[in-house]
């Protein structure tokens, strides 16, 4: 398939703020059980701001990958079939929520809402991490199963998908939850970093398993079942046709067998192995968080790069020479 680098932007910018918000409400958790000391309003609010700012981001991106951009709300009216347009009704209601997290910290709306017989005060702003947590791995899900529910695209078509999407956000959120800390929180940056380098050694052990399996994927079909020609030898030499097309535009990458070979070990060195080690060095020289992040997310963008070029469509079996 050709990337969009809209949809690459898009996917990986979203995934990093659902992963913050994720691990700044993880920290209020801790701290609310007294496991951990409780921060500032100010870090959870202006930590948020940094949430919404990716999110923006990322649905700005998301706009050059319409045709008709003025008709986009029009893409919610298909939820009840339609992965998308799931995804399209909860990322507002995502953002809605994480935008009311912020508000509650920054302002110190935070009326009590229950008190638990162990006394444990539940306020507004619990609630509405609660409701966040939910809807970001409910965005997780819904942006993963637009891939994963196409049957005919096998190197999709797995639930290593959904995890994968789930863990490589949640990796990029914590990574940068960490260099954060790092600069507003210093003695809460190993918490962060702790549980950054454990979603990040799961992330890599769920993308090489999808790796393995998709490398060892068989074709279904033939070129012989194609065009319905039963020759055992047939060689295609032109596409058939004296230009492009669409078939010949969007479903090629157009990148060769070198550069896809290259681009995988780029992806796991940037996005997930030296990230490691920059964690690990994190903990004693925080400057090294920063880094992290900035080399994870170029490997992401590659990740997700060859997540799309990878998958072989159907109809590549007929056009196997563009030109």
């Amino acid at each position: 398939m050709k990337p969009a680098f809209s949809v690459i932007f898009l996917t990986t910018l979203i995934g990093a703020a659902q992963g913050l918000f994720l691990a700044l409400f993880t920290h209020q958790s801790y701290a609310l059980f007294g496991l951990l000391p409780m921060q500032s309003d100010d870090f959870y609010g202006y930590g948020t701001l940094i949430v919404l700012a990716l999110l923006a981001a990322g649905l700005v991106a998301s706009f050059f990958h319409l045709g008709r951009p003025e008709r986009a709300w029009r893409a919610a009216t298909q939820w009840r079939t339609s992965w998308l347009s799931r995804e399209v009704i909860v990322l507002p209601a995502f953002m809605g929520v994480a935008f009311l997290f912020g508000v509650s910290h920054l302002f110190g709306i935070r009326p009590e809402i229950v008190t638990l017989p162990s006394g444990m005060v539940i306020d507004l702003s619990v609630i509405l991490g609660a409701a966040g947590t939910l809807l970001a791995f409910a965005l997780f899900v819904c942006t993963a199963m637009i891939y994963a529910c196409l049957r005919f695209l096998r190197e999709w078509h797995s639930p290593l998908t959904v995890i994968n999407y789930i863990l490589m956000g949640g990796s990029s959120g914590f990574v940068l939850a960490a260099f954060y800390a790092a600069s507003f929180a210093p003695d809460q940056a190993d918490f962060f970093a702790g549980w950054a380098i454990i979603i990040t050694i799961l992330a890599l052990i769920g993308r090489a398993a999808s790796l393995f399996r998709n490398a060892r994927l068989k074709p279904t079909s033939t070129i012989q079942t194609a065009i319905g020609v039963k020759h055992p030898q047939i060689t295609q030499r032109s596409m058939g046709a004296m230009g492009g097309s669409f078939n010949t535009r969007e479903f090629f990458h157009g990148k060769s067998a070198g550069f896809l070979r290259a681009i995988k070990p780029a992806f796991l060195l940037l996005g997930f192995v030296l990230p490691l080690v920059l964690l690990a060095l994190g903990l004693f020289t925080p400057a090294l968080l920063g880094l992290a992040f900035i080399l994870q997310y170029a490997g992401l963008l590659a990740e997700r790069w060859f997540f799309f070029a990878q998958a072989n469509h159907p109809q590549n079996l007929y056009y196997q020479t563009i030109g």
